[in-house]
Protein backbone atom coordinates (compact mmCIF):
# COMPACT_ATOMS: atom_id res chain seq x y z
CA UNK A 1 0.00 0.00 0.00
CA UNK A 2 1.38 3.64 -0.96
CA UNK A 3 0.34 6.91 1.30
CA UNK A 4 0.75 8.20 -2.80
CA UNK A 5 -2.93 7.43 -3.20
CA UNK A 6 -5.10 6.71 -0.39
CA UNK A 7 -7.42 4.08 -0.21
CA UNK A 8 -10.80 5.28 1.61
CA UNK A 9 -14.11 3.56 2.82
CA UNK A 10 -17.02 6.03 3.30
CA UNK A 11 -18.97 5.46 5.49
CA UNK A 12 -22.65 7.30 5.85
CA UNK A 13 -26.16 5.96 6.28
CA UNK A 14 -27.26 8.38 3.30
CA UNK A 15 -26.38 10.10 -0.21
CA UNK A 16 -27.91 11.60 -2.90
CA UNK A 17 -29.07 10.18 -5.76
CA UNK A 18 -29.72 7.07 -3.51
CA UNK A 19 -30.75 8.41 -0.15
CA UNK A 20 -31.23 11.68 1.05
CA UNK A 21 -33.05 13.65 4.09
CA UNK A 22 -31.07 16.28 4.83
CA UNK A 23 -27.61 17.96 4.05
CA UNK A 24 -25.47 14.90 4.81
CA UNK A 25 -27.08 13.27 2.01
CA UNK A 26 -25.57 15.95 -0.17
CA UNK A 27 -22.03 15.44 1.35
CA UNK A 28 -22.51 11.53 0.86
CA UNK A 29 -23.04 12.02 -3.04
CA UNK A 30 -20.81 14.49 -3.88
CA UNK A 31 -17.62 14.21 -1.68
CA UNK A 32 -16.29 11.02 -2.30
CA UNK A 33 -16.43 11.89 -6.69
CA UNK A 34 -14.20 14.88 -5.34
CA UNK A 35 -11.86 12.83 -3.00
CA UNK A 36 -11.61 10.50 -6.03
CA UNK A 37 -11.19 13.19 -8.30
CA UNK A 38 -8.09 14.60 -5.81
CA UNK A 39 -6.56 11.21 -6.27
CA UNK A 40 -8.12 9.20 -3.46
CA UNK A 41 -9.47 5.64 -4.14
CA UNK A 42 -12.67 6.21 -2.64
CA UNK A 43 -15.72 3.99 -2.16
CA UNK A 44 -18.85 4.42 -0.72
CA UNK A 45 -20.61 2.30 1.78
CA UNK A 46 -24.71 2.55 2.96
CA UNK A 47 -27.70 0.64 4.00
CA UNK A 48 -29.87 -0.71 1.26
CA UNK A 49 -32.66 1.13 2.26
CA UNK A 50 -36.28 0.30 0.47
CA UNK A 51 -36.52 4.30 -0.29
CA UNK A 52 -33.95 3.71 -2.94
CA UNK A 53 -35.24 4.47 -6.62
CA UNK A 54 -35.64 1.15 -8.39
CA UNK A 55 -33.23 3.03 -11.09
CA UNK A 56 -30.78 2.28 -8.84
CA UNK A 57 -31.46 -1.29 -7.04
CA UNK A 58 -32.35 -2.82 -10.22
CA UNK A 59 -28.63 -2.05 -11.55
CA UNK A 60 -27.14 -3.44 -8.52
CA UNK A 61 -24.95 -6.53 -8.71
CA UNK A 62 -24.97 -9.46 -5.59
CA UNK A 63 -21.38 -9.34 -4.04
CA UNK A 64 -21.79 -11.76 -1.45
CA UNK A 65 -23.82 -12.48 2.00
CA UNK A 66 -22.46 -13.98 5.15
CA UNK A 67 -24.38 -14.07 8.85
CA UNK A 68 -22.78 -11.74 11.51
CA UNK A 69 -23.29 -11.71 15.41
CA UNK A 70 -25.00 -8.59 16.65
CA UNK A 71 -25.27 -9.10 20.64
CA UNK A 72 -26.76 -12.76 20.77
CA UNK A 73 -28.77 -12.49 17.34
CA UNK A 74 -26.87 -14.21 14.45
CA UNK A 75 -28.21 -12.11 11.03
CA UNK A 76 -28.37 -12.25 7.65
CA UNK A 77 -25.76 -9.18 5.59
CA UNK A 78 -26.33 -8.87 2.25
CA UNK A 79 -23.81 -6.71 -0.27
CA UNK A 80 -24.53 -5.34 -3.33
CA UNK A 81 -22.72 -2.72 -5.55
CA UNK A 82 -22.87 -0.35 -8.16
CA UNK A 83 -20.82 2.26 -9.93
CA UNK A 84 -22.53 5.81 -10.22
CA UNK A 85 -20.30 8.71 -11.92
CA UNK A 86 -16.77 6.66 -11.62
CA UNK A 87 -17.46 5.93 -7.69
CA UNK A 88 -18.23 2.43 -6.44
CA UNK A 89 -20.91 2.54 -3.86
CA UNK A 90 -21.61 -0.79 -1.38
CA UNK A 91 -24.96 -1.39 0.08
CA UNK A 92 -25.28 -3.49 3.44
CA UNK A 93 -29.11 -5.56 2.57
CA UNK A 94 -31.35 -6.57 5.37
CA UNK A 95 -34.75 -6.84 4.99
CA UNK A 96 -35.77 -6.61 8.27
CA UNK A 97 -33.83 -3.44 9.43
CA UNK A 98 -34.03 -1.61 6.22
CA UNK A 99 -36.82 -2.47 4.52
CA UNK A 100 -39.66 -0.36 6.14
CA UNK A 101 -41.90 1.42 4.03
CA UNK A 102 -39.92 3.91 2.57
CA UNK A 103 -38.59 5.94 5.81
CA UNK A 104 -35.10 6.02 6.60
CA UNK A 105 -35.94 6.98 10.54
CA UNK A 106 -38.14 6.95 13.38
CA UNK A 107 -38.14 3.10 14.25
CA UNK A 108 -38.65 1.79 17.85
CA UNK A 109 -35.53 -0.33 17.19
CA UNK A 110 -33.32 2.61 15.70
CA UNK A 111 -30.71 2.19 17.80
CA UNK A 112 -30.57 -1.96 16.83
CA UNK A 113 -30.89 -0.90 13.05
CA UNK A 114 -27.94 1.43 13.33
CA UNK A 115 -25.38 -0.77 15.40
CA UNK A 116 -26.22 -3.56 12.91
CA UNK A 117 -25.55 -1.37 9.81
CA UNK A 118 -21.86 0.01 11.85
CA UNK A 119 -21.29 -3.59 12.69
CA UNK A 120 -21.75 -4.65 8.79
CA UNK A 121 -19.21 -1.98 7.72
CA UNK A 122 -16.40 -3.66 9.81
CA UNK A 123 -17.29 -7.46 8.94
CA UNK A 124 -18.05 -7.19 4.96
CA UNK A 125 -14.62 -5.57 3.82
CA UNK A 126 -13.27 -9.15 4.95
CA UNK A 127 -15.75 -10.09 1.99
CA UNK A 128 -15.04 -7.42 -0.68
CA UNK A 129 -11.80 -7.15 -3.53
CA UNK A 130 -10.80 -3.58 -1.56
CA UNK A 131 -8.66 -3.03 1.35
CA UNK A 132 -9.22 0.17 2.47
CA UNK A 133 -6.74 1.81 4.55
CA UNK A 134 -9.11 4.83 5.81
CA UNK A 135 -12.90 3.97 7.31
CA UNK A 136 -14.40 7.75 7.23
CA UNK A 137 -17.49 7.71 9.18
CA UNK A 138 -20.53 10.16 9.49
CA UNK A 139 -22.43 11.59 12.22
CA UNK A 140 -23.95 9.39 14.79
CA UNK A 141 -25.31 6.72 12.11
CA UNK A 142 -21.87 5.09 12.09
CA UNK A 143 -20.84 6.76 14.49
CA UNK A 144 -20.23 2.50 16.47
CA UNK A 145 -18.08 1.60 13.27
CA UNK A 146 -14.79 2.83 15.01
CA UNK A 147 -16.08 1.35 18.58
CA UNK A 148 -16.41 -2.03 16.68
CA UNK A 149 -13.24 -1.83 14.37
CA UNK A 150 -11.35 -1.17 17.91
CA UNK A 151 -13.33 -3.89 19.98
CA UNK A 152 -13.32 -6.86 17.55
CA UNK A 153 -11.56 -6.51 13.93
CA UNK A 154 -8.30 -6.10 15.44
CA UNK A 155 -7.28 -9.51 14.44
CA UNK A 156 -8.91 -9.21 11.07
CA UNK A 157 -5.54 -8.68 8.30
CA UNK A 158 -7.79 -6.41 6.42
CA UNK A 159 -9.07 -4.22 9.16
CA UNK A 160 -5.89 -4.07 11.96
CA UNK A 161 -3.94 -1.29 10.01
CA UNK A 162 -7.21 0.75 9.08
CA UNK A 163 -7.18 4.31 10.38
CA UNK A 164 -10.68 6.00 11.28
CA UNK A 165 -11.61 9.70 10.50
CA UNK A 166 -15.02 10.97 12.31
CA UNK A 167 -16.94 14.09 10.95
CA UNK A 168 -19.89 15.35 13.05
CA UNK A 169 -22.40 16.92 10.50
CA UNK A 170 -25.25 17.58 12.90
CA UNK A 171 -23.90 17.28 17.04
CA UNK A 172 -27.21 17.95 17.71
CA UNK A 173 -28.31 14.13 17.00
CA UNK A 174 -26.13 11.69 19.13
CA UNK A 175 -27.67 8.54 18.90
CA UNK A 176 -28.60 8.30 22.72
CA UNK A 177 -30.08 5.10 23.71
CA UNK A 178 -30.79 2.62 26.82
CA UNK A 179 -27.94 1.55 28.56
CA UNK A 180 -29.33 -2.06 28.49
CA UNK A 181 -27.87 -2.26 25.00
CA UNK A 182 -24.05 -2.21 25.59
CA UNK A 183 -25.06 -5.96 26.42
CA UNK A 184 -27.45 -6.85 23.93
CA UNK A 185 -26.69 -5.63 21.42
CA UNK A 186 -23.48 -4.08 21.57
CA UNK A 187 -21.94 -7.26 22.76
CA UNK A 188 -20.02 -4.76 25.51
CA UNK A 189 -21.65 -5.69 28.98
CA UNK A 190 -18.35 -7.15 30.14
CA UNK A 191 -15.80 -4.48 28.37
CA UNK A 192 -15.67 -1.99 31.33
CA UNK A 193 -13.38 0.33 29.55
CA UNK A 194 -15.83 0.30 25.74
CA UNK A 195 -18.65 0.71 28.18
CA UNK A 196 -17.12 3.50 30.17
CA UNK A 197 -16.30 5.65 26.46
CA UNK A 198 -19.85 4.83 25.21
CA UNK A 199 -22.00 5.54 28.28
CA UNK A 200 -23.29 9.26 28.99
CA UNK A 201 -24.91 9.87 32.59
CA UNK A 202 -27.87 6.83 32.45
CA UNK A 203 -27.49 6.34 28.51
CA UNK A 204 -25.30 4.60 25.57
CA UNK A 205 -24.38 7.80 23.79
CA UNK A 206 -22.90 6.42 19.91
CA UNK A 207 -21.25 9.90 18.94
CA UNK A 208 -18.99 9.88 21.90
CA UNK A 209 -17.99 6.09 21.43
CA UNK A 210 -17.19 7.63 18.40
CA UNK A 211 -15.34 10.90 19.95
CA UNK A 212 -13.23 8.97 21.94
CA UNK A 213 -12.21 5.52 19.39
CA UNK A 214 -11.21 7.72 16.20
CA UNK A 215 -7.87 8.61 15.07
CA UNK A 216 -8.86 12.11 13.96
CA UNK A 217 -12.13 14.30 14.45
CA UNK A 218 -13.58 16.84 11.62
CA UNK A 219 -16.59 19.11 11.36
CA UNK A 220 -17.64 20.74 8.64
CA UNK A 221 -16.21 24.51 9.05
CA UNK A 222 -13.70 25.66 10.91
CA UNK A 223 -15.34 28.06 12.83
CA UNK A 224 -17.69 25.50 14.22
CA UNK A 225 -15.12 23.73 15.22
CA UNK A 226 -13.83 26.01 17.66
CA UNK A 227 -17.47 26.83 18.78
CA UNK A 228 -18.30 22.99 19.57
CA UNK A 229 -15.25 23.41 22.28
CA UNK A 230 -17.58 25.80 24.50
CA UNK A 231 -21.12 24.42 26.70
CA UNK A 232 -23.01 26.95 24.44
CA UNK A 233 -22.36 24.76 21.03
CA UNK A 234 -21.02 21.58 22.55
CA UNK A 235 -24.17 19.72 23.68
CA UNK A 236 -22.91 18.22 26.20
CA UNK A 237 -19.82 16.78 24.40
CA UNK A 238 -17.45 19.90 24.32
CA UNK A 239 -14.95 18.16 27.45
CA UNK A 240 -14.15 15.54 24.92
CA UNK A 241 -13.62 18.34 22.48
CA UNK A 242 -11.72 20.08 24.44
CA UNK A 243 -9.64 16.34 25.30
CA UNK A 244 -9.24 15.69 22.07
CA UNK A 245 -8.83 19.46 20.44
CA UNK A 246 -5.44 18.27 18.88
CA UNK A 247 -6.88 15.78 16.34
CA UNK A 248 -9.97 18.24 15.28
CA UNK A 249 -10.40 19.89 12.41
CA UNK A 250 -12.54 22.18 11.08
CA UNK A 251 -13.07 21.76 6.86
CA UNK A 252 -15.81 23.60 4.99
CA UNK A 253 -18.34 21.38 3.11
CA UNK A 254 -18.63 22.03 -0.40
CA UNK A 255 -21.45 21.81 -3.18
CA UNK A 256 -21.12 20.09 -6.59
CA UNK A 257 -21.05 23.36 -9.22
CA UNK A 258 -22.60 21.71 -11.64
CA UNK A 259 -25.69 21.11 -10.48
CA UNK A 260 -26.20 24.85 -9.06
CA UNK A 261 -24.93 26.58 -12.26
CA UNK A 262 -26.91 29.34 -13.75
CA UNK A 263 -25.60 28.92 -16.97
CA UNK A 264 -27.19 25.72 -17.17
CA UNK A 265 -29.87 25.03 -14.75
CA UNK A 266 -33.09 23.68 -16.46
CA UNK A 267 -34.97 24.16 -12.99
CA UNK A 268 -34.78 28.23 -13.33
CA UNK A 269 -36.57 30.43 -15.90
CA UNK A 270 -33.50 31.85 -17.73
CA UNK A 271 -29.61 30.58 -17.74
CA UNK A 272 -27.87 34.13 -17.07
CA UNK A 273 -23.63 34.63 -15.54
CA UNK A 274 -21.97 37.41 -13.98
CA UNK A 275 -21.56 38.53 -17.66
CA UNK A 276 -25.11 38.50 -18.45
CA UNK A 277 -27.26 39.90 -14.96
CA UNK A 278 -30.17 41.14 -17.42
CA UNK A 279 -30.97 36.99 -16.96
CA UNK A 280 -31.29 36.97 -13.45
CA UNK A 281 -33.90 40.05 -13.60
CA UNK A 282 -35.97 38.24 -16.21
CA UNK A 283 -35.74 34.99 -13.64
CA UNK A 284 -37.29 37.56 -10.92
CA UNK A 285 -39.91 39.08 -13.14
CA UNK A 286 -41.11 35.40 -13.79
CA UNK A 287 -41.06 34.15 -10.21
CA UNK A 288 -42.80 37.11 -9.34
CA UNK A 289 -45.82 36.35 -11.96
CA UNK A 290 -45.52 32.59 -11.10
CA UNK A 291 -46.09 33.78 -7.42
CA UNK A 292 -49.08 36.25 -7.77
CA UNK A 293 -46.41 39.11 -6.49
CA UNK A 294 -46.12 42.52 -8.52
CA UNK A 295 -43.94 42.36 -11.45
CA UNK A 296 -41.11 44.95 -10.60
CA UNK A 297 -37.64 44.65 -11.59
CA UNK A 298 -36.36 48.03 -8.89
CA UNK A 299 -37.49 45.75 -5.95
CA UNK A 300 -35.03 44.08 -3.57
CA UNK A 301 -36.33 40.50 -3.38
CA UNK A 302 -35.43 38.63 0.08
CA UNK A 303 -35.19 34.98 0.07
CA UNK A 304 -35.46 32.55 2.58
CA UNK A 305 -35.00 28.73 1.71
CA UNK A 306 -35.03 26.70 4.71
CA UNK A 307 -36.43 24.59 7.92
CA UNK A 308 -38.48 26.61 9.62
CA UNK A 309 -37.25 26.08 13.15
CA UNK A 310 -35.37 28.19 15.97
CA UNK A 311 -32.09 26.68 15.43
CA UNK A 312 -32.60 28.61 11.84
CA UNK A 313 -33.34 31.87 13.47
CA UNK A 314 -36.98 32.01 12.48
CA UNK A 315 -37.53 33.32 16.13
CA UNK A 316 -35.65 37.00 15.62
CA UNK A 317 -37.40 36.67 11.63
CA UNK A 318 -40.90 36.38 13.48
CA UNK A 319 -40.48 39.36 15.71
CA UNK A 320 -39.18 42.01 13.15
CA UNK A 321 -40.89 40.77 9.93
CA UNK A 322 -43.04 43.30 10.36
CA UNK A 323 -40.51 45.78 10.09
CA UNK A 324 -39.26 44.39 7.29
CA UNK A 325 -42.11 44.60 5.62
CA UNK A 326 -42.15 48.43 5.70
CA UNK A 327 -39.50 48.82 3.70
CA UNK A 328 -40.20 48.65 -0.65
CA UNK A 329 -39.10 44.50 -0.73
CA UNK A 330 -40.72 41.60 -1.41
CA UNK A 331 -39.53 38.65 0.81
CA UNK A 332 -40.26 34.80 -1.12
CA UNK A 333 -40.20 32.12 1.96
CA UNK A 334 -39.81 28.35 0.74
CA UNK A 335 -39.83 25.45 3.98
CA UNK A 336 -41.73 23.87 6.07
CA UNK A 337 -40.81 23.33 9.88
CA UNK A 338 -42.16 24.40 13.57
CA UNK A 339 -46.19 25.29 13.08
CA UNK A 340 -45.49 28.64 15.05
CA UNK A 341 -43.10 29.85 12.21
CA UNK A 342 -45.67 28.51 9.27
CA UNK A 343 -48.85 30.23 10.73
CA UNK A 344 -46.67 33.31 10.52
CA UNK A 345 -45.50 33.44 7.44
CA UNK A 346 -49.03 32.56 6.74
CA UNK A 347 -50.24 35.18 8.68
CA UNK A 348 -47.96 37.83 6.78
CA UNK A 349 -48.73 37.04 3.17
CA UNK A 350 -52.59 37.70 4.03
CA UNK A 351 -51.22 40.82 5.35
CA UNK A 352 -49.44 42.02 2.62
CA UNK A 353 -50.14 40.42 -0.04
CA UNK A 354 -48.00 42.37 -2.37
CA UNK A 355 -44.38 41.82 -0.40
CA UNK A 356 -44.99 38.73 0.79
CA UNK A 357 -45.10 34.95 -0.80
CA UNK A 358 -45.05 31.95 1.82
CA UNK A 359 -44.82 28.76 0.41
CA UNK A 360 -44.93 26.51 3.13
CA UNK A 361 -43.58 22.92 1.43
CA UNK A 362 -40.66 21.87 0.17
CA UNK A 363 -39.95 21.86 -3.30
CA UNK A 364 -36.57 21.65 -4.77
CA UNK A 365 -37.52 23.22 -8.55
CA UNK A 366 -39.00 26.47 -6.60
CA UNK A 367 -35.82 26.51 -4.33
CA UNK A 368 -33.49 26.90 -7.20
CA UNK A 369 -36.09 29.28 -8.69
CA UNK A 370 -35.39 31.59 -5.42
CA UNK A 371 -31.68 31.49 -5.60
CA UNK A 372 -31.47 32.89 -9.19
CA UNK A 373 -34.48 35.41 -8.76
CA UNK A 374 -33.60 36.68 -5.39
CA UNK A 375 -31.07 40.03 -4.69
CA UNK A 376 -30.66 38.55 -0.99
CA UNK A 377 -31.16 35.63 0.86
CA UNK A 378 -31.47 35.27 4.82
CA UNK A 379 -29.79 33.24 6.84
CA UNK A 380 -29.73 34.38 10.52
CA UNK A 381 -29.11 31.32 12.65
CA UNK A 382 -28.81 30.52 16.18
CA UNK A 383 -25.78 27.70 15.27
CA UNK A 384 -24.96 26.59 12.36
CA UNK A 385 -22.29 24.02 11.47
CA UNK A 386 -21.64 24.62 7.71
CA UNK A 387 -24.71 26.03 5.99
CA UNK A 388 -25.49 25.38 2.22
CA UNK A 389 -27.71 28.31 1.80
CA UNK A 390 -25.37 30.50 1.69
CA UNK A 391 -23.14 28.97 -0.99
CA UNK A 392 -25.89 27.83 -3.38
CA UNK A 393 -26.97 31.40 -3.18
CA UNK A 394 -24.12 32.74 -4.15
CA UNK A 395 -23.37 30.74 -7.10
CA UNK A 396 -26.27 32.48 -8.53
CA UNK A 397 -25.07 36.49 -7.91
CA UNK A 398 -27.60 36.46 -4.41
CA UNK A 399 -26.18 38.11 -1.50
CA UNK A 400 -26.45 36.27 2.27
CA UNK A 401 -27.50 37.84 5.08
CA UNK A 402 -26.28 36.05 7.85
CA UNK A 403 -25.22 35.35 11.30
CA UNK A 404 -21.48 35.35 12.16
CA UNK A 405 -21.40 31.77 13.60
CA UNK A 406 -19.99 28.30 12.04
CA UNK A 407 -19.80 28.14 8.65
CA UNK A 408 -21.86 31.42 7.81
CA UNK A 409 -19.12 33.11 9.21
CA UNK A 410 -16.32 31.06 7.53
CA UNK A 411 -17.96 31.66 3.79
CA UNK A 412 -19.72 34.74 4.00
CA UNK A 413 -17.29 37.92 3.89
CA UNK A 414 -19.10 40.70 5.31
CA UNK A 415 -19.41 44.09 2.95
CA UNK A 416 -16.52 46.73 3.62
CA UNK A 417 -18.37 50.00 2.74
CA UNK A 418 -14.59 51.78 2.63
CA UNK A 419 -12.83 49.10 0.20
CA UNK A 420 -15.79 47.41 -1.34
CA UNK A 421 -14.81 44.10 -0.32
CA UNK A 422 -17.35 41.52 0.61
CA UNK A 423 -19.72 38.99 -0.47
CA UNK A 424 -22.94 39.72 1.77
CA UNK A 425 -23.94 40.85 5.00
CA UNK A 426 -23.30 39.72 8.59
CA UNK A 427 -24.32 40.59 12.05
CA UNK A 428 -22.36 39.04 15.38
CA UNK A 429 -25.27 39.02 18.23
CA UNK A 430 -28.23 36.81 18.51
CA UNK A 431 -30.19 39.92 18.50
CA UNK A 432 -33.72 40.69 16.77
CA UNK A 433 -32.98 44.37 16.26
CA UNK A 434 -29.13 43.44 14.89
CA UNK A 435 -30.78 41.18 12.35
CA UNK A 436 -33.17 44.34 11.02
CA UNK A 437 -30.63 47.00 11.17
CA UNK A 438 -28.46 44.80 8.99
CA UNK A 439 -31.01 43.86 6.47
CA UNK A 440 -31.87 47.52 6.43
CA UNK A 441 -28.37 48.19 5.81
CA UNK A 442 -28.56 45.80 2.68
CA UNK A 443 -31.71 47.22 1.62
CA UNK A 444 -30.32 50.62 1.68
CA UNK A 445 -27.04 49.55 -0.32
CA UNK A 446 -29.29 48.02 -2.99
CA UNK A 447 -31.08 51.31 -3.75
CA UNK A 448 -28.42 53.96 -3.12
CA UNK A 449 -25.02 52.38 -4.18
CA UNK A 450 -25.92 50.60 -7.67
CA UNK A 451 -22.34 50.55 -8.04
CA UNK A 452 -21.13 48.60 -4.58
CA UNK A 453 -24.17 46.41 -4.69
CA UNK A 454 -23.31 45.11 -7.86
CA UNK A 455 -19.13 45.03 -7.10
CA UNK A 456 -21.03 42.83 -4.35
CA UNK A 457 -22.47 40.63 -6.48
CA UNK A 458 -19.53 39.98 -8.52
CA UNK A 459 -17.57 39.04 -5.65
CA UNK A 460 -20.13 36.40 -4.66
CA UNK A 461 -20.11 34.86 -8.42
CA UNK A 462 -16.67 34.95 -7.94
CA UNK A 463 -16.52 32.98 -4.43
CA UNK A 464 -15.24 29.06 -5.07
CA UNK A 465 -16.79 26.67 -2.54
CA UNK A 466 -16.56 23.16 -4.76
CA UNK A 467 -15.37 20.20 -3.32
CA UNK A 468 -11.85 20.75 -4.31
CA UNK A 469 -10.26 22.18 -1.64
CA UNK A 470 -12.29 20.70 1.09
CA UNK A 471 -11.12 17.33 -0.53
CA UNK A 472 -7.67 18.02 -0.62
CA UNK A 473 -7.37 18.92 2.92
CA UNK A 474 -9.12 15.92 4.12
CA UNK A 475 -6.32 13.90 1.33
CA UNK A 476 -4.21 15.71 3.74
CA UNK A 477 -4.94 14.42 6.81
CA UNK A 478 -5.73 10.48 5.40
CA UNK A 479 -2.16 10.44 3.90
CA UNK A 480 -0.70 11.55 7.29
CA UNK A 481 -2.68 9.00 9.33
CA UNK A 482 -1.46 6.26 6.60
CA UNK A 483 1.62 7.41 6.74
CA UNK A 484 1.90 6.88 10.47
CA UNK A 485 0.50 3.56 10.26
CA UNK A 486 3.33 3.10 7.63
CA UNK A 487 5.84 4.43 9.89
CA UNK A 488 4.78 1.89 12.80
CA UNK A 489 5.06 -0.72 10.68
CA UNK A 490 8.31 0.08 9.33
CA UNK A 491 7.30 0.30 5.77
CA UNK A 492 9.19 3.20 3.84
CA UNK A 493 8.40 4.43 0.36
CA UNK A 494 10.80 6.53 -2.04
CA UNK A 495 8.56 7.04 -4.72
CA UNK A 496 8.37 10.55 -5.96
CA UNK A 497 5.46 12.27 -4.72
CA UNK A 498 2.89 12.51 -7.02
CA UNK A 499 -1.00 13.60 -7.17
CA UNK A 500 -3.67 12.69 -9.88
CA UNK A 501 -6.06 14.96 -10.17
CA UNK A 502 -9.19 14.49 -12.34
CA UNK A 503 -10.32 17.15 -13.92
CA UNK A 504 -13.40 17.64 -15.58
CA UNK A 505 -13.92 18.58 -19.47
CA UNK A 506 -15.45 21.97 -19.84
CA UNK A 507 -18.68 21.85 -20.26
CA UNK A 508 -20.65 24.05 -22.98
CA UNK A 509 -23.41 26.45 -21.57
CA UNK A 510 -26.99 27.15 -23.31
CA UNK A 511 -24.93 29.70 -25.21
CA UNK A 512 -22.52 27.94 -26.49
CA UNK A 513 -19.41 29.27 -24.66
CA UNK A 514 -17.09 27.41 -22.95
CA UNK A 515 -17.68 27.54 -18.76
CA UNK A 516 -13.67 26.73 -17.90
CA UNK A 517 -12.41 29.21 -16.44
CA UNK A 518 -8.45 29.64 -15.76
CA UNK A 519 -7.64 29.94 -11.94
CA UNK A 520 -4.82 29.15 -10.52
CA UNK A 521 -4.31 25.79 -8.71
CA UNK A 522 -5.21 25.66 -4.69
CA UNK A 523 -2.42 25.12 -2.75
CA UNK A 524 -2.86 21.92 -0.54
CA UNK A 525 -3.56 22.62 2.91
CA UNK A 526 -0.82 20.70 5.30
CA UNK A 527 -2.50 19.52 8.07
CA UNK A 528 -0.61 18.81 11.38
CA UNK A 529 0.02 15.47 12.12
CA UNK A 530 -2.56 13.61 13.20
CA UNK A 531 -2.05 11.77 16.74
CA UNK A 532 -2.69 8.23 17.62
CA UNK A 533 -6.55 7.71 19.26
CA UNK A 534 -6.68 8.37 22.67
CA UNK A 535 -8.95 5.23 22.93
CA UNK A 536 -8.44 2.54 25.15
CA UNK A 537 -8.04 -0.81 23.66
CA UNK A 538 -9.58 -3.35 25.91
CA UNK A 539 -8.48 -7.61 25.96
CA UNK A 540 -11.19 -7.47 23.81
CA UNK A 541 -9.79 -5.96 20.99
CA UNK A 542 -7.21 -8.54 20.76
CA UNK A 543 -9.70 -11.45 20.45
CA UNK A 544 -9.64 -13.31 16.89
CA UNK A 545 -11.96 -12.74 14.36
CA UNK A 546 -15.60 -13.73 14.24
CA UNK A 547 -15.77 -17.06 11.92
CA UNK A 548 -16.71 -16.38 8.73
CA UNK A 549 -19.53 -17.40 6.59
CA UNK A 550 -19.32 -20.63 3.94
CA UNK A 551 -20.67 -17.65 1.49
CA UNK A 552 -18.76 -17.96 -1.60
CA UNK A 553 -16.98 -14.47 -2.09
CA UNK A 554 -17.45 -12.80 -4.93
CA UNK A 555 -15.43 -9.90 -6.45
CA UNK A 556 -16.95 -6.48 -7.05
CA UNK A 557 -17.47 -5.93 -10.72
CA UNK A 558 -15.78 -2.17 -12.12
CA UNK A 559 -17.68 -1.10 -14.77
Amino acid sequence: MSYKRPDVLFAAFEAVPFIKTGGLGDVGGTLPAALKRAGCDCRVVLPKLDCIPEEYVSKMEHVTDFYMNLGWRNLYCGVETLKYKGVVYYFIDNEYYFKRGGAEYGFYDDGERIAFFSKAVCEFIEYIDFEPEILHCNDWHTALVPVFLREFYMGVPKCAKIRTVYTVHNLKFQGKFSKDMIGSVLGLDDNYTAKSQLTDADAVNFMLGALNYSDVLTTVSPTYAEEICTDFFGEGLNHVYNRRKDILFGILNGIDPKQYDPENDPLIYEPFSADNLEGKTKNKLALQKELGLPERADVPMIGIVSRLTDQKGFDLVNYIMYEILQMDVQVVVLGVGDAQYENAFKYFQSAEPDKMSANICFSNPLSHKIYASSDMILVPSLFEPCGLSQIIAMRYGTLPIVRETGGLKDTVAPYNEYTGEGTGFSFANYNAHELLFTVQEAVALYYDNKEAWNGLVQNAFAADYSWKMSARQYKAIYKELIAQTQAELGISDDEPETETVIEEEPKKTKTGKSSAKKTPEAEETKKPAAKKSSAKKSETAKKPAAKKSTSKKKDVKEE
